[in-house]
């Protein structure tokens, strides 16, 4: 019988407990993958972290196995740094200090584009007793709430696009004008069901193109043995709901979204409108609406706003977009008019904002 390479088994060893870095992600209050949750509690708690106000970093990548790996951090500067300087073109090794660990999850949250060279194809860990169930990207074939937020991802980055669409006076196509502060029509909507869906499906390359390779360097891959223990995931789950009222679940929320025939369609737009107006009689959890500079337009503000089974996106200064849970592909523009700029003034003004 022949023996075990004792230097080989070590080299397997030591590949298997390095990471190498393909990119990165913050999870703040202002800023968070809107596919874990409506909110940054309920994001938190989507991979099991208590929601602190300081938030965390995540960093995406492989073992030396091939297997992909979540990991959590708590130097949310370290992070944005480095977020910041690919996002310039310039290379940046992210090595994360050990002490700055959190936890280590198996596998993604998101899609990513990339592999780390030299290293089997990307594939879920294999699992240990007590670990916890691989994260894996929402489905593309599916429509429920990690898509709905999605989409509206989509609609704020792709805002000129989807604006241009709508004018001031009339929709486009349309032989009648848009009512003053209502809804457009879904008959007369800027969007068709196959534009829609193409947005849809092209939020996922926005999270792909900014997993380009990066110049970094292996660190030790943590355990997944230090992912957050059960009690303190359950502790963060009731944190995300106490007293804020309980967000519903994707799982559940996803259930109530299987497509039905809807009389009208702009019903639960309404439903949106008149919930976002009690946001602002009594703030939603944190994270619930954030507005972020847009970089263009001479500073102006994009608002990002999310309910159970519903999205907005809008400009402060402009109209705004509404998804919904019960219309798969579909964005649903609403006109400007006399109650919507103070909604969107007083949402504006009560968002969390990046730092």
């Amino acid at each position: 019988m022949a023996g075990t390479d004792p230097i080989a088994e070590a080299e397997a060893d030591g590949a298997a407990d390095a990471l190498f870095v393909l990119t990165a992600a913050l999870l703040t209050p202002a800023r968070f993958p809107s596919v874990l949750g409506d909110d940054y509690p309920a994001a938190c708690a989507a991979l099991g972290l208590q929601p602190y106000a300081e938030g965390y970093g995540l960093v995406f990548g492989q073992d030396g196995l091939g297997a992909r790996w979540t990991v959590v951090v708590d130097d949310v500067s370290l992070v944005a740094v480095a977020i910041s300087s690919w996002d310039c073109g310039m290379a940046y090794d992210l090595s994360p200090d050990e002490h700055s660990v959190v936890a280590g999850l198996p596998g993604w949250p998101l899609p990513v584009a990339t592999r780390a060279p030299g290293v089997p194809a990307p594939h879920d860990p294999e699992p240990e007793e007590g670990d916890p169930a691989p994260l894996v990207p929402p489905s593309g074939d599916a429509w429920g709430p990690a898509q709905r937020r999605l989409g509206a991802d989509e609609v704020a980055l792709q805002w000129s696009a989807w604006r241009s669409q709508v004018t001031d006076d009339e929709p486009a196509g349309a032989g009648t004008p848009v009512p003053s502060d209502t809804p457009v029509p879904s008959e007369t909507a800027a969007s068709s069901e196959t534009a829609a869906s193409s947005s849809v499906s092209a939020a996922a390359p926005r999270t792909q193109a900014e997993a380009t390779p990066r110049p970094t360097t292996w660190f030790e891959r943590p355990s997944s043995k230090k992912a957050v223990p059960p009690a303190k995931a359950a502790a963060s789950t009731a944190a995300a709901t106490s007293g804020e009222g309980a967000p519903s679940t994707d799982a559940a929320a996803a259930a109530d979204a299987v497509p039905v025939a809807v009389a009208d369609p702009y019903a639960g737009v309404r439903r949106a409108l008149d919930e976002l107006r009690g946001y602002l009689v009594e703030p939603p959890p944190i994270g619930r609406v954030r507005s972020s500079d847009t970089g263009t337009d001479g500073g102006v503000r994009t608002l990002r706003a999310d309910g159970p089974g519903w999205s907005l996106v809008a400009r402060p200064d402009d109209m705004a977009f509404v998804l919904l849970d019960e219309l798969p592909n579909e964005v649903l523009p609403v006109a400007r008019g006399p109650r919507l700029p103070a909604l969107l003034e007083g949402l504006d003004a009560m968002a969390v904002r990046p730092s």
